[in-house]
Parts: structure tokens; sequence; C-alpha cells
């Protein structure tokens, strides 16, 4: 089937399932035994029924997460159609609709927001860290560039956590146990008075490496892990309840032997969960997060709500550089000229990165349930990001001496005034209106830096500002049905580049036209949200090499246009999900740009830059992306047990402009199983097999940067376990 016809289609089936919605009547909606629960959002710093919010969203509750076996920010996009993750090196990245971030710098910015309990983590480093003892999340598409902010070009996610309960003291153990020694221990108390509650969880996990290091001078096991982290949060109320207050605190230490990447010119052997490196490798990430949100509601009709947030991090980590354990270093008797390290290439490469960040946002929202519904706010970032990247040359195995040094400081500075108003002109049409205005400014010194005809420490400076935001109208055809249509603008900043002769690379803009459904049919048996976008994307940040060192450059702009749809289904015992994502980006215009991998020149191009021809499909732009699972309650006296099977389909994307063997990412399909023995409200005994059919494939394609080559990681082979999980008190 043509591209044409698959789109064809699927644009026909969303006009299929939408059209039933219009026959329903706000009688109709129901409350019946086995329904679909409610689902509540806070996309729009409000609580919202996700059915009356007009974006195009996945959200899930903790517990359903845990049904679909999601236990790291990873497995979400194999929950979550439209979206891709490639988690490597220091970094994870998020991209939807083909639209977010490739590159990790201190000077950049991701294209996707990321908020855990209301604050922005503003850096890839960190996000995946507090993946435990979740209350809900929610995956939201198309640009977010009114209340979100100036980097969600792509889209936002936001992870909220359990609230903690009044009057209520009970605590939950969850253990899992599966192959490849993991161990993975969740436990979370809640101790609750009548106005006063406090919740604290604890997760350790550690899991030895899918693949083996069989050099016979190994240092490490690339791969293995070993994690702890710490949360608490307490919360009170006072005066008849008018004031709520959250104070969150969160540490997190994650100690690893680094990625287990595939040389890919590996001379031993193919099998791609074996590596040979002599080198000492070893990622160590940790911090801490404090926060406190103050909500007061001022009368009836008005609350003021403010949040500040401090964020400590840092990454320190260690690569074999040559990814082998046979690659000689440049003997001592020899400069570590660029032309002898090629001759030479034995190397080990030794980082730190800090980030110190400060956050700050207050709203004025309404809370009535008049026509008007609006909300007015300020947001404020500063950090500092100190970077130090070393490399030595002469050694293999343990970093001993430097020969190469790169050392800077990133200042970063947001500020941003956003407001948004909903108005219902009448009953069921709604009309929206949102626009942010931010200003963003980044001050970037190198104390060392290779390189000559420059003086340092050498300071570069960028400003930039974007007016982004939102307009919109509702259709709200009854108390089960929204149709609605969207145009809205999603921004992310510009920057310094590392070497001071580079110029500074621009904004990043982009467009997106959604035209939507929401509906649920059968007394809420049947959820169906559906939509199709168009996006003009702009001024795209791209990473590559430039004699040798990182750089940002944004010569391109792309178009896409796509849809998703998600089916949820609740039938007595019979419970199914689907959820289908089609898109097709590809580059709008021709330009010549740097290629990591391949630093020639192509014709008609100026030197070391190759040539990108419109219409080439954008980086991390997979065509489909397809998830569903059904399950069956089976009763058994006071023990339900619901089996469970779902399947994943992600297909083939790109790591970069360029498509060859060092960039392509296979499409692939994953089936995952697990029967679950419910005991009462207390007691849960699971077994799983993920990867059921022990899939070999590839999850990253990382590219050759200044410190290490590139190479293949390979996602997880086939893993099995079994989870018990146990409630006390009430």
């Amino acid at each position: 089937m043509t591209k044409t016809l698959r789109a064809a289609a699927f644009i026909g089936l969303l006009s299929g399932v939408s059209a039933p919605a219009l026959a329903q009547s706000a009688s109709d909606q129901g409350a019946s035994d086995g329904a679909l629960s409610e689902i509540v959002v806070t996309a729009e710093r409000r609580e919202q029924s996700l059915q009356e919010v007009p974006i195009s969203a996945t959200v899930l509750s903790g517990e359903e997460l845990t049904k679909r076996g999601v236990t790291n920010l990873n497995d979400i996009q194999q929950v979550a159609p439209s979206v891709a993750i490639n988690t490597f090196n220091r970094s994870t990245f998020i991209n939807i609709r083909g639209v977010g971030i490739a590159q990790s710098a201190p000077t950049s910015n991701p294209g996707v927001a990321y908020y855990i309990d209301g604050q922005l983590i503003p850096h890839e480093q960190f996000i995946g860290h507090s993946f435990y003892d979740i209350g809900s999340i929610e995956v939201l598409r198309g640009p977010q560039g009114t209340l979100t902010g100036q980097n969600s070009t792509g889209g936002a996610i936001y992870v909220r956590t359990p609230e903690p309960k009044f009057n209520a003291n009970f605590a939950i153990g969850d253990l899992t146990i599966a192959n490849y020694n993991r161990y993975r221990a969740v436990v979370a108390a809640n101790l609750g008075g009548e106005n006063v509650a406090l919740r604290i969880a604890y997760v350790h996990e550690e899991r030895d490496s899918y693949t083996r290091n069989i050099a016979a001078n190994a240092r490490s096991q690339p791969g293995n892990l070993n994690m702890d982290a710490f949360r608490a949060n307490l919360r009170l109320e006072g005066f008849d309840n008018r004031l709520k207050v959250n104070i969150r605190g969160e540490w997190f230490d994650v100690r690893t032997d680094n990625n287990a990447v595939k040389n890919r010119l590996d001379a031993v052997t193919s099998d791609p969960f074996v590596i040979e490196e002599d080198g000492l490798s070893y990622q160590n990430q940790q911090g801490y997060r404090l926060s406190g949100e103050v909500r007061y509601d001022l009368s009836d009709d008005v609350a003021v709500r403010g949040l500040v947030s401090w964020q400590n991090g840092y990454t320190h980590d260690q690569t074999d550089g040559d990814r082998t354990a046979t690659a000689l270093p440049v003997p001592s008797a020899l400069p570590t000229s660029s032309a002898n390290t090629a001759l030479y290439p034995g190397r080990v490469s030794n980082a730190s990165t800090d980030f110190k960040t400060l956050i700050g946002e207050v709203n004025l929202l309404s809370t009535g349930k008049g026509p008007f519904q609006w909300v007015v706010g300020a947001f404020l970032m500063s950090e500092d990001v100190p970077v130090t990247l070393r490399r030595d040359n002469r050694n293999t195995t343990d970093f001993i001496q430097s020969n190469s040094d790169i050392i800077t400081l990133a200042y970063n500075s947001s500020k941003s005034l956003f407001g948004q108003v909903n108005w219902f002109v009448t009953p069921q049409i709604e009309l929206i209106a949102g626009a942010r205005y931010s200003w963003d400014k980044q001050v970037y010194t190198r104390y060392a830096v290779p390189g000559a005809g420059f003086t340092l420490p050498f300071v570069s400076e960028a400003n930039t500002s974007q007016l982004t935001g939102k307009l919109g109208v509702n259709f709200h055809l009854n108390d089960d049905t929204l149709i609605y249509l969207t145009a809205s603008k999603g921004y992310k900043a510009g920057g310094v580049n590392l070497t001071p002769l580079t110029p500074n690379f621009l904004p990043e803009r982009n467009f997106v036209y959604e035209l939507g459904f929401k509906t649920e049919l059968f007394d809420r048996h049947l959820r169906l949200n559906g939509d199709v976008f168009h996006s003009v994307y702009k001024d795209i940040q791209l990473s590559s090499l430039a004699g040798g060192l990182p750089t940002t450059q944004n010569a391109l702009a792309g178009r896409s246009w796509g849809g998703e749809l998600e089916v949820t289904g609740q039938f007595g015992d019979l419970g199914f999900n689907l959820g289908v994502g089609y898109l097709d980006a590809k580059f709008s215009n021709s330009a010549c740009i740097s290629d990591t991998n391949s630093p020639g020149t192509d014709a008609g191009c100026a030197p070391n830059l190759r040539f990108v021809p419109s219409g080439r499909v954008l980086p991390f732009s997979p065509e489909w992306t397809v998830n569903a699972g059904v399950q069956y309650t089976i009763h058994a006296g006071s023990v339900d047990i619901p089996p469970r099977f779902q399947w994943s389909h992600l297909s083939e994307q790109y790591a970069t402009p360029f498509p060859s063997f060092n960039t392509l990412v296979p499409g692939r399909d994953l089936f995952d199983a697990r029967l679950t023995f419910d005991i009462g409200q207390r007691y849960t005994i699971e077994g799983f097999v993920n990867n059921l059919t022990n899939k070999v494939y590839i999850a990253t394609q990382i590219q050759n940067s200044s410190s290490a080559d590139g190479g293949i990681v390979y996602g997880a082979p086939r893993t099995f376990g079994i989870r018990l999980k146990a409630q006390i008190g009430n």
C-alpha cells in the first residue's frame, strides 16, 4: 500500500469513528458499573476532564502504567502514539511528531517540556530519575507555547506523583525480581491527619547489563545499573480549605558503567550483545530538587498559585572513546595532533556537567463556573551550567592526564508573561485565545577550548525573544462529544556555540494547525479521541561536529502532517486499548550542513558540508507508531486474574538528516504479556515477560562526538520476572 493510500485510510478511519459520536445526547452519558473512569488533567493549570481540553494527549494513571508494564520513561513510546524516545550517554531525547531534541549541550534546550509536580525540568539529563510511585502522566502532542513555555515546540510531558491523603495511614511495598539479576523495590508510606499529610517514597533498582564485555583487560561492564531515589511531599490545608500548600523534596543517585555501545566496526564478533572495551567506563548522576507550591482561593471565583523550585544535579562520566580493547594510544614521543590521533585512536574521555537551576512561577486563575475561564501568569528561570570535558589520548584503560580540555560556564535565564482565556459564546461554542512572550538570555564563557585565533576566556552572549500562543474554537456537541480546531505556535530559544568563532544559532519555531474530536459512547464504556494536524517547522536546530567540536546549526525547515487515534474500552471484564499515530515529516527546503559521521564535501557545497535535499525525512520521525493491548478479568472467589497481552510497533527512523547504516533505527514490533493475581484490595502477584519473541532491535544510533566514537545501542532482549505488591493500613 502506498503512503498516500495508507494516509487516506487513516483519515477515513478518523472520519468513520467520529460519526457515531454525533448521535449521542447529553442524557446518554452514564456512570454505570464498569464504565471508564474520568481522566483529570492539569495541562491548563487547573483540574479538567481530558475530554474537555482541546489538546491531543495520552493520559495514564499510575495504575494504568503498571498494567501496561511502564516502569521507566523510555517505555512511554510503547503506550503513546507519535512519540520517539532515545536514551544514550547522559541524556534522554524525546521527540513528538518528529519535533524535540537530538543533541546534548549546556546551551541547548529540549523541544518537549518535561514537568514533575509542576516543576519544569529544563534539561534532558535528569528527567528519567523520578519514574517511581507515579500518580499520572500526561503526554501532550503539539506546541504548548502558552502555558508550558518556550521549550515546547514538540509538546510537553507532565508527571504527577500521588497526592498525600488526609486522615489516612498506610504503606505500600512493591518488589520486582527478574532475570539479568534485576531487583526493583519501591516503598511508599502515607501519614495523614485532618489538615496535614505526608507521603514518602523510596526506590532501589539494580540490574546487570544485557551486554557482555569480553575484553581480557575489561575494567567495567557497560550497561550495569544501580539506582537509589527518595521523595517526600508534605501537604497542608487551612483557612477553610482556601489555602493549599505542598512542600516537596527529592534526591536521586544513579550509578552505571555507562552505556553498552556496540562498535559498528567490531572485528571480533557480530553478536549485538557482546562488546570489547578496555577502558574504565562509568556514569554517575546525583542531585536533588526542592520546591514549594502554594495556592490560595481569593474568592469563590479567583485563586492565586505560586511555585518556586531549586534544582541541583551533576553528571560525572567516563567513556572508552575508541570502543575497542585493541586501539593504541598516541605514543609519548609524538604530539597529540589530529593526524596522530587518527593513526592512534585509543583514548579515554572524562566529563563533568553540573546544573544549578532556580525556577519560579506565579498564576492568577479563575475558578468559577461562568462563561469566562482565564489564567494569567509569569515565569522565571535562572541557572548556571559549568561543564568540563577532558580527553586522554595517551592512555586507554583509565583517565590519567588530559591533552584536550573544554571548560565552559553557561548562564541561562528565561522570563515570560502569559495568559489564556476560554469563553463560552454559547453553551456549545467555546473560543480560546492564549499568548506568551518570552525573553531568553545566554552568556557563555569558555575558559579552555581547542583552536586558535581567539583569546581565552572568551565570552559570548545570545538574546532571543518570541511571541507564542494558541487560538482555537471548541464545539461541544453534547456532554459526551467535543470537536476542536486550534492553531498553536511553539518556540525554542537560540544560543551560543562552543567554538568562539562559530555564529550563534537561531531560535526554533513550530506552527501547528489541528482538527480533533473527543467522544465517549455506550455510557462511557468506549472512549474515542482523534486528530489530524499540519506542522510548519522553521529553523530546526541540528547538532553536528565542526572541526571535531560540537556545534548547533539551523539551516533547514520542515513540514509535516499526520494524525492520532486513541481508543479505550471497558465492557464488563473485557478491557482494551489502541493507539495509532501516522506522521509524514519532511524537510521543506534544501541546504548544505555539517554531517558528524561523514565530514566530506558534496558537490555544490562549501568544504566539509553535505547536501540535504528538500523532501528528505526529518530525523526521529517514524511514519507509524501503534500500540494495542487487551485484558480479560477472571474472577475466582476473592481473587481477580486479569491476563494481559500488548503489542507496540515503531516504524523506522533516522537519527540525523543523512540516511545511512550509521543513522538508521529500523522499525520494530514488541510483544509483552503479564498474568496478575489481585488478592482482595491489598495483595498482588504478577508474572511478566517483556519482548516475548526476543526481538533483536536497535534502540538508539549514537553518532560520533568529540569524546567518543559512535555506535549502536540495542534494546533489551527478552526479560521475565515476578512482581509482588502489598498494602497495609488504609
